[in-house]
């Protein structure tokens, strides 16, 4: 049995706090520098470009890429081995949150509910999903989720009988309801299957993949492209300025599901897009 200090825990999720707030991924700004050889329109074109050029000073001076520093949403795989010690993990990552949030300068967003609204004052408590995996490893994914792109999101609760075809409207919907309001280009989370609460964790868990990476599911991963064409074929354009490229990326996460039910969860991210992981 691996015995892991909590404290180990608090100063890397501080530091992942800070890095992904303020370093966009590597694997998400090629996909913004692809866009540039894609994008036909001029606005978009300059979009993208000020969108990059924004990443490198956020980077190099270690200052919040978007004001918008979002729900601190964390997916940790624990191993069965991992004993923690001197803690409760839980309260371990809000505190690295608190940190974090506060040494990086970044805004505290988060209000104590959606009557009282009451900033928690510190971005806490993070949005924390577990997932027990066998061995005595402990990793730990952040996703920076703003508010723009979190609103524009979208979950339904299909029919089998509906099906497929449905499924695609039901996306391409609900990013041409979105339009500017979700700060295209996207990364777009999709996650179909599960009863409902499972489907809408599959579309953000899935934003968490390296951008453009395919679904290992080959019908998944077809699916993915025919997506992300008809996405980019509505001609919203980055910012919603027109143009070629709306979306950088389709992710689609699957999971059984009951003979009755085709669930579809749409989570959208927008071109800040925020995600770092640490192997502790």
């Amino acid at each position: 049995m691996r015995e892991i200090p909590v404290d180990t825990v608090t100063q890397a999720v501080s530091d992942l706090c800070i890095e992904a707030n303020t370093c966009l991924p590597e694997d998400h700004l090629q996909a913004l520098q692809r866009t540039l050889e894609r994008e036909e329109s001029p606005l978009g074109r300059e979009v993208i470009e000020k969108l990059l050029e924004n990443a490198e000073f956020a980077c190099e001076e270690c200052i919040a890429f978007c004001q918008d520093t979002g729900y601190a949403v964390f997916f940790v795989e624990v191993g069965t081995e991992v004993r923690f010690v001197e803690g409760v993990i839980s309260k371990a990552i809000d505190e690295g949150v608190r940190r974090g949030y506060k040494e990086g300068y970044l805004r505290k967003s988060i209000v104590r509910s959606p009557i009282d609204r009451t900033n928690t004052g510190d971005n806490t408590p993070a949005v924390v999903y577990y997932d027990l995996v066998p061995g005595h490893g402990l990793k730990l994914t952040m996703l920076v989720k703003g508010a723009g792109c979190d609103n524009m999101s979208a979950l339904r609760m299909l029919t089998p009988a509906e099906g497929l075809p449905e499924m695609k409207r039901f996306v391409i919907e609900t990013i041409e309801k979105a339009g500017p309001n979700s700060s295209p280009p996207l990364t777009v989370g999709v996650g179909i299957g599960g009863p409902f609460e499972k489907a809408a964790h599959q579309a953000k868990k899935a934003l968490t993949r390296p951008s453009g990476e395919p679904n290992p599911d080959p019908e998944l991963a077809k699916l993915e492209e025919e997506l992300l064409e008809e996405i980019n074929a509505t001609g919203i354009g980055p910012a919603g300025y027109g143009g070629t490229v709306t979306a950088l990326a389709v992710h689609i996460e699957s999971f059984p599901t009951h003979i009755a039910a085709f669930p579809v969860a749409i989570n959208l991210d927008c071109h800040s897009h925020r995600t770092a992981s640490v192997e502790l």
